[in-house]
This record gives structure tokens, C-alpha cells and sequence, in this order.
């Protein structure tokens, strides 16, 4: 029994041989700081704080569509099953590490036989006494004595023996000793891929903000498209009555009917679709929350919606893209890939195994765990490929291949990130001017259209003046929504490009840390 103990001591203190590369973070391969500049809203140097979805969307009706979808997405779900599925491997990889110990009880029975034999016996006297012996094929047997007057005879019966034997064994088969570390690479690889895992849960429920975010401001928009749709049918309608009036009394012509009429069929038409537009915003949303929305959370118009989503600050250091779950999940992936190196140079290493029993046999179960009924074994192994056509060396390049695969893709990943965020900065650095520009143009095209109608009216201009001007109008008040639109998606996409809702994973329900029953939990930029 100490001989087990300490073989299996000694195991454990040399399994921590690891042949792995060890991990090192590359420099970023992009420049240290984001854009600054006229066209990036340069306001500081300092580092991002933190902050969360709603510091971001501040409207409280936004905000419960936010959390009732984070409650009832589908593809968070698919998200935690992924999670739970990962998890579960690295807990199966890892019990690798400890032998499996298995418990058996075992009952035998054994018995049979029989023999016969008679004997005569004379006496004298009144008493007779016979004796005989008789055998079987397990044992011997001694026969009945009878006694009597006169002559006496004897008679041999049959008889039988049998065996039974109790055993109890506690015992570990074939538990490799992990000398050269390779099932600890596995293990850790396992538990990288788990936290990429987990990372890429932690984008799904990022981008599911930024894409609810979108859809809530979409709906305001084309509700102030179709507000302006209706006012201009109204207007046009306006302009076609009174047109038929001055063609019926002589004044205007049939020409500035059917071109106020051309005005009203377009708003008309435009109409039908905001409409269509709004119905089908309505279904995306419920799609993305994964049941009915409520009404009364619907924004009115892009006006109203607007000033409720925050601008996050500009010139930041480049470094803040590193928490971006993304990013986070690819550098866990380029670290499992790294640790797989040190499973493949294991392989190419001798495969120490141990088998030992311990336990305890008796014939009677009384004295089944007496001292003399303990009995043990311990039998290692060593098994070490001669020839394998250079299978080995090449699982090796072929992790190494990899490795260098997944760094690429880590880079990539990075400089994507940066691409998105300056993308973003420039857009956000360059709104405001072109949402006061809109707002003026559309402001002039409505007093143009007021002064134009206005002269019509007076009959000191053409009707023509007054239809070009409302045209004006109304192309300058859509352009102005689409700005305010292009203006309030940009800020969605910065929270969404920078990453990092600190409190997102707890309001979503996301996976708990692994504790000692699974592993601990890594740390995460």
C-alpha cells in the first residue's frame, strides 16, 4: 500500500513538466493611439472609463426592451449552450489529469461431488457393528454405523463439499503519468477554448445591444419620414384643391393641376411605404427580443430619440481595443493553438502508464477484511513508438502551422477593431457639421416654400416656383432625418467597436466563474 502511495506522489510532482512555448502577448500591429485630429473630436488622451449599455441609451424604454431581450434572445441561448458544452470538455479533458479509480465486489460459489459404498459386517453376540468409508469426487466420506442382534450389516451414504471465496478490489487501470505535460496542454487548450467560448457570448450579447439599439432608432426615423409623408400629402392635397379651383375658374392652367397632383400621388405613394417600413421594423425588433414588443416603448419620432444616446469620448489609446470580446476571443483561441505545441512535442516522448489493485479475498466473509486477506499489486508500463513514418514531427509542424495561423487571425482581429473604431471617430467627428447643415438647408427650404406658395397665392409668381420649392422641402426634411439617423447609429457603433459593457454579462445571466469544480477563471483585458 505505501508503495502505491508513493508512486503515485512522485506522478504528481512530475507532471508539472510542460513543453508548451510559453505564451507571450504580441505588440499590438497597430499605432499606439486611435485617430486624433479635426475630423476625429480630439477632447483627451485618457484611457476610455467604463461604462455600460446604459450609460450609452439612457431612454428607460429602450433600456426594458434592452433587458427583455437579453432575457429572451434565442441566440443567447445558443450562446450559453456553446458555453456549457466547452466547459463540460475541459472538465472531461482534465479528469485526465487524476487516475480513474474503480470500486469491484465479487461471490463465487463452488461445490458438487458424491460417493457410495456398502459394507458387510458380522458379529457375535447380541450386538453387530459395521463400518465403511465411501468417496466422491470432491472429498471423502465416512459412512453410518448400524447396530443390531446377530449379524450386522453396514451401509455407506453419499456425500458432497463445496467452496465459496469473497473478494473486494480498489483499483486504477492504464493512468498515464503525465511526465512530459502533454495531457496538461490538452487540458489547458481546453480551457482556453472555453474562455474564447465565453468571449464570443459576450459579443453576441454586445452586438445584440448595438443591433436592438439600431432597430429602436430605425423605427424613429421612419416615423418622422412617415410624419413628413403625411404633412406633405396634406399640403399637396391643399395645393390640388385649390389648383382645380383656379383651373376651374380660368385663372391657372391644366398643366399646375397635374403637376400638384404629381406632388400629391408621391407623398401618397411614400406614405404606403413608411407604413410597410414601420410594420416591418416592428417584426425585426420582436425578432431580436424574441417576443412581442409593447407599444408603449416605441420612440415617436428621430427628434425625441436622439438626444437620449450619449457620445462616448474620442481620442483614446489604442490599447482599450484589446478588451473587445472579439479580440479577447481570439487571443484565447492563438493560446489553446500554443498550448496544443506542447501536446504534440509530448507525444513524441516515452508513455508511462501504472496499473495497481488493492483489495481484500477470503473464503468466509467474517474474515474478509482481516489482515491476512489484504492483498495489492502495482504494475507500470512504458510505451514508446520506434517508427511511425514521421507521424510525430509532423503532428508537431502541424501544430505549430496552427499557432501561426491563429496569430494572423489575432492580428487581423485587432486591426479590424482599429479600422471599425477610427471609422467610427471620423464619422462621429464630422455629424455635428453636417446635421446643423441639414437642419439649416431644411429650415430656408421651408420659408422658401411658405414665401413661394404665398406669391402663388397673390399671383405674383408661377405655380411652378411654388411646386419646385415644395419638392425642396420635402427632399430637404428626409435628408434631415437621415442625417439624425447616420448621427444617433454612429454612437451605437462606437459602444458597439469599443467594447467592454462591464455590466452586460451580469444583467444577461451569462456563465458563472468556474470554481474549484471546474477551473479558475482567467483574467480578461
Amino acid at each position: 500500500m505505501r508503495s502505491l502511495v508513493l508512486i503515485l506522489a512522485a506522478s504528481t510532482a512530475l507532471a508539472g513538466c510542460s513543453l508548451a512555448p510559453k505564451y507571450a502577448r504580441t505588440e499590438l500591429p497597430v499605432p499606439p493611439s486611435l485617430p486624433v485630429g479635426d475630423a476625429y473630436l480630439r477632447q483627451s488622451e485618457a484611457t476610455l472609463p467604463a461604462f455600460t449599455y446604459r450609460d450609452v441609451f439612457q431612454d428607460p424604454r429602450l433600456q426594458q426592451i434592452i433587458v427583455q431581450a437579453l432575457a429572451n434572445n434565442r441566440d443567447l441561448r445558443v450562446a450559453a449552450a456553446n458555453i456549457a458544452s466547452t466547459r463540460a470538455q475541459y472538465r472531461i479533458q482534465r479528469a485526465d489529469l487524476l487516475p480513474q479509480v474503480d470500486a469491484s465486489g465479487r461471490y463465487t460459489y463452488s461445490g458438487g461431488g458424491n460417493g457410495t459404498r456398502n459394507t458387510v459386517s458380522s458379529g457375535t453376540g447380541n450386538t453387530g457393528t459395521g463400518t465403511g468409508t465411501g468417496t466422491g469426487n470432491t472429498g471423502t466420506g465416512t459412512g453410518n454405523t448400524d447396530t443390531g442382534t446377530g449379524t450386522g450389516s453396514g451401509s455407506v451414504v453419499s456425500s458432497s463439499s463445496s467452496n465459496s471465496a469473497f473478494s473486494v478490489d480498489l483499483g486504477t487501470t492504464a493512468f498515464e503519468l503525465d511526465l512530459f505535460g502533454r495531457i496538461r496542454s490538452l487540458t489547458s487548450a481546453a480551457l482556453d477554448r472555453y474562455f474564447a467560448t465565453e468571449a464570443a457570448a459576450r459579443a453576441t450579447r454586445l452586438t445584440l445591444v448595438g443591433d436592438i439599439a439600431d432597430a429602436w432608432l430605425t423605427y424613429a426615423s421612419d416615423q418622422s419620414l412617415l410624419k413628413i409623408a403625411q404633412d406633405t400629402a396634406a399640403s399637396a392635397e391643399r395645393s390640388v384643391t385649390l389648383t382645380n379651383a383656379r383651373l376651374r375658374g380660368g385663372v391657372a392652367p391644366r398643366t399646375d393641376l397635374r403637376q400638384a397632383q404629381q406632388v400629391l400621388f408621391t407623398a401618397q405613394s411614400d406614405l404606403a411605404e413608411q407604413r410597410t417600413a414601420l410594420a416591418q421594423d416592428v417584426n425585426a425588433l420582436q425578432l431580436l427580443v424574441g417576443a412581442p414588443v409593447d407599444a408603449s416603448l416605441l420612440p415617436a419620432s428621430i427628434e425625441q430619440a436622439l438626444p437620449t444616446v450619449a457620445t462616448l469620448p474620442a481620442g483614446l489609446d489604442s490599447s482599450i481595443l484589446l478588451r473587445r470580446p472579439d479580440v479577447v476571443e481570439s487571443e484565447y483561441q492563438l493560446r489553446a493553438t500554443n498550448a496544443e505545441i506542447g501536446a504534440a512535442r509530448a507525444e513524441l516522448f516515452p508513455k508511462i502508464s501504472l496499473t495497481g489493485i488493492l483489495g481484500f479475498a477470503s473464503t468466509s466473509l467474517t474474515s474478509l477484511f482481516s489482515g491476512g486477506a489484504f492483498n495489492y499489486s502495482v504494475a507500470p508500463s512504458v510505451s514508446y513508438p520506434i517508427f511511425r513514418a514521421g507521424a510525430g514531427i509532423a503532428g508537431v509542424a502541424y501544430s505549430k502551422a496552427q499557432r501561426d495561423a491563429a496569430l494572423a487571425t489575432y492580428d487581423k482581429t485587432i486591426q479590424t477593431a482599429f479600422q471599425e473604431t477610427a471609422d467610427a471617430l471620423a464619422r462621429q467627428g464630422t455629424i455635428a457639421d453636417q446635421l446643423k447643415a441639414n437642419q439649416n438647408f431644411s429650415e430656408a427650404a421651408l420659408d422658401t416654400y411658405r414665401l413661394a406658395e404665398a406669391r402663388y397665392r397673390g399671383g405674383i409668381d408661377t405655380f411652378l416656383s411654388s411646386l419646385d420649392a415644395q419638392r425642396s422641402l420635402y427632399t430637404a426634411q428626409r435628408n434631415l432625418v437621415a442625417t439624425q439617423l447616420v448621427g444617433a447609429s454612429n454612437r451605437v457603433t462606437l459602444y458597439r467597436v469599443l467594447g467592454g459593457d462591464s455590466t452586460l454579462e451580469a444583467t444577461a445571466g451569462g456563465p458563472q466563474p468556474v470554481t474549484m469544480s471546474g477551473a479558475p477563471r482567467a483574467e480578461t483585458n
